[in-house]
Order: C-alpha cells, then sequence, then structure tokens
C-alpha cells in the first residue's frame, strides 16, 4: 500500500474511491441514520481512511522486521521476553474491534532479534482482519520460522467488542491463548519458567 508511510502511518492525503464511500453510505441508511446530515457529510471518507490503517498489516510481510539479527550476545542463551505489549485488530467475523496485550518469548539459539521488532511482528499481523488464535499462531509461527530459536512462546489476552459491546453483551471478559513450540512445549520446566516470567 503506497498510502502508508515508513513508520507506519496512514497520509492523510488518501483518496477514497467514491464507490467506497458509497458503500459507507448505504451502511449509514441502512442503520437509520442520513449520511446527508452535517454531522455525517465527510464520515465516508474517515471510515475509509480509518480502515486503511486498521488493515495496513496485508501491505507488509511481518517477516522482514526479522531479518536482520544479531550474532555477538556475549555468550546469552537464556530466555527473551517481551510482555505487556499492546495492539488492536479486528474480528473477521464482525469486523468489531480487538483489544488486547501479548507477550512473546523465545529462547534463542544462535542468533537474537532487537526487541522492537517482536512488536512489529505481532502489529503487522494484528493490523488484518482476525481471529485471536490465528494471530497467536501467525506471531509465533513467523518468530519459529525465521529466528529458528530453541524455543517461542505467545500470549495474547484480549477483549472483543464482537461480544462485550453486542451480542452476549458481556463487558470485561478477557480471552486468553497462546502457543508454544521447541523446548517449552516439549518441556514441562521450560514452560513453566517462561509463563511465570509473563506472569502466568
Amino acid at each position: 500500500m503506497s498510502d502508508i508511510s515508513e513508520d507506519g502511518d496512514v497520509r492523510s492525503k488518501i483518496e477514497v474511491p467514491q464507490n467506497v464511500q458509497e458503500a459507507i453510505r448505504t451502511l449509514i441508511r441502512w442503520a437509520g441514520d442520513d449520511p446527508t446530515r452535517e454531522g455525517l457529510l465527510d464520515t465516508p471518507a474517515r471510515v475509509a481512511k480509518a480502515w486503511r490503517e486498521y488493515a495496513q498489516g496485508y501491505g507488509e510481510n511481518p517477516a522482514r522486521h526479522l531479518s536482520r539479527t544479531f550474532d555477538e550476545v556475549g555468550g546469552y542463551d537464556e530466555i527473551v521476553l517481551l510482555k505487556d505489549i499492546p495492539f488492536q485488530s479486528h474480528c473477521e467475523h464482525h469486523m468489531a474491534p480487538i483489544i488486547g496485550k501479548a507477550a512473546i518469548a523465545y529462547l534463542p539459539s544462535h542468533r537474537v532479534v532487537g526487541i522492537s521488532k517482536l512488536a512489529r511482528v505481532l502489529h503487522g499481523f494484528a493490523r488484518r482482519l482476525q481471529v485471536q488464535e490465528r494471530l497467536t499462531a501467525q506471531v509465533a509461527d513467523c518468530i519459529w520460522e525465521h529466528l529458528e530459536p530453541q524455543g517461542v512462546a505467545v500470549v495474547i489476552e484480549a477483549s472483543h467488542a464482537c461480544m462485550t459491546a453486542r451480542g452476549v453483551n458481556t463487558p470485561g471478559v478477557m480471552m486468553t491463548t497462546s502457543r508454544m513450540m521447541g523446548t517449552f512445549r516439549k518441556d514441562e520446566r521450560s514452560r513453566r519458567e517462561v509463563l511465570a516470567l509473563m506472569g502466568y
């Protein structure tokens, strides 16, 4: 997506196609409001631009953030963990917000990556229409494949507006998903250690 800048911001100069704006006007009318009233006149373009930002993960390959690694780590061979990483996504069933946090850990085998890159991998996959289970697996699989560590652990906690703001209308409920790979899956002691470091 050429309208997305290098730092991930969607540029305000995006021109929104008329058919996209009309689709949003149709939704506004169907919801019971008048898209020609003053407060809603610019809403179709704003919504379209917002969705280009929400879905900017389709325009990137999250694995690229793992391409630059470091072999010189002073003999460090313990768990690397980044936790409480905030993220936002949208559920593919209702296009409603998913808001949560993730903990990502790996046990290096011969190289490490800059810690901000773990968050970038998460955001790259989160900025797509998602289900939390798949998001968890995609992040873990990407790290496993491209860093070739001894183990990977990803735990995601999130609130889903598709059940907190509609349907069963149950606010405050959090969903937790996890994926363990390598030593964190095979060795119970290692799994307990990484989960304890994550706060579980």
